[in-house]
């Protein structure tokens, strides 16, 4: 499996799925600044009213 970043061939098992601590950084660094979003999903969550039987 290629690193996500690089696409190089992970050498550091520690750094698993990336090839090196670099690599991992600028991923948790992209997470951090937004640049990973989770799209939004529109799903009405109904209202749970414990007194309604």
């Amino acid at each position: 499996m290629a690193c996500p970043i690089c696409k190089k061939n992970p050498s550091a098992e520690a750094y698993k799925p990336f090839c090196s601590r670099r690599c991992a950084d600028l991923d948790l660094q992209r997470w951090l600044t937004g640049a990973y979003v989770l799209p939004e999903v529109d799903e009405a969550i109904p209202d749970a009213d414990p007194e309604e039987g």
